[in-house]
């Protein structure tokens, strides 16, 4: 049955064969065409229709019916306009691409606008910040300015002192950790405004090991969480609160005596 059917499907393609065989297309045709070559009764036809096509090229064309036919396309192809590109799904589809890429890019770019060195650790304590509870830390009773006597003492600390305008703060506890780079940092919880203080190495010149040093108070933000980092003797502070610059601009505008 399949061979029959074969048999019919290839007979309709040489009964529409073209003349001339060159730079077929349709890779069916081809196949059935060179299947026949050797067949005298296709080799008769095309010599058939080769015959009828010199033929007709002899018959002359009547003046009136010449203005019939032009060199112009009889059906003018039709003008690719912006707004028809924009409508084409491919187009579409790279342009909104092109335009995710850019929103991207343009994101990242202005997020790290402000960075300075020690940024990418701040954002990282600040997820700690917000995932953090007090029974994770050791309870102090304490303002939090003693308490680099006791991260000297007890783990070799040197130069972890926080600033004055937070160091009479009242402390909840306070604990030492590592983060996955081997550094460690010291975390302070205190009860004003359930604020927590970071203090961690200073990110150093890889070639040369000198400290990155930045002048003043920068800020950092992450997962609802705002951070102001200073840096001093090769030692970041971090101040962190759950909020918006504002809610610790008006610590870090006291006076460093107070």
């Amino acid at each position: 049955m399949k061979l029959v059917s074969a048999m019919r499907r290839q007979r309709s393609l040489l009964n529409c064969a073209p003349i001339s065989a060159r730079q077929l297309a349709d890779r069916a045709m081809r196949s059935a065409i060179s299947r026949a070559d050797d067949s005298v009764e296709f080799t008769d036809q095309q010599n058939f229709d080769s015959a009828v096509a010199r033929l007709v090229r002899l018959i002359p064309i009547p003046a009136e019916s010449a203005e019939w036919f032009s060199e112009k396309d009889l059906v003018p192809a039709s003008r690719w306009t912006w707004k028809k590109m924009l409508r084409n799904p491919a187009v579409l589809a790279t342009s909104i691409a092109v335009a995710v890429i850019a929103g991207v890019f343009v994101f990242n770019f202005v997020s790290h606008l402000n960075d300075f060195p020690g940024s990418a650790t701040a954002r990282k304590l600040l997820g700690i910040a917000a995932s953090a509870r007090p029974v994770m830390l050791d309870p102090v009773n304490a303002e939090a300015g003693t308490l680099s006597d006791l991260f000297f003492m007890k783990h070799g600390l040197e130069h972890y002192d926080v600033p004055a305008q937070f160091a009479d703060f009242a402390t909840i506890g306070c604990r030492v950790f590592e983060d996955e780079e081997s550094r460690r940092i010291a975390q302070i919880w205190v009860s004003e405004k359930r604020m927590q203080f970071f203090l961690f190495p200073a990110e150093r010149d890889s070639k040369t090991g000198a400290v990155l040093r930045f002048p003043g108070w920068r800020y950092v933000r992450q997962e609802g969480w705002t951070g102001a980092v200073t840096e001093h003797s090769g030692v970041c502070f971090m101040a962190a609160i759950r909020g918006r610059d504002k809610d610790l601009e008006s610590y870090l505008s006291k006076p460093a005596d107070k």
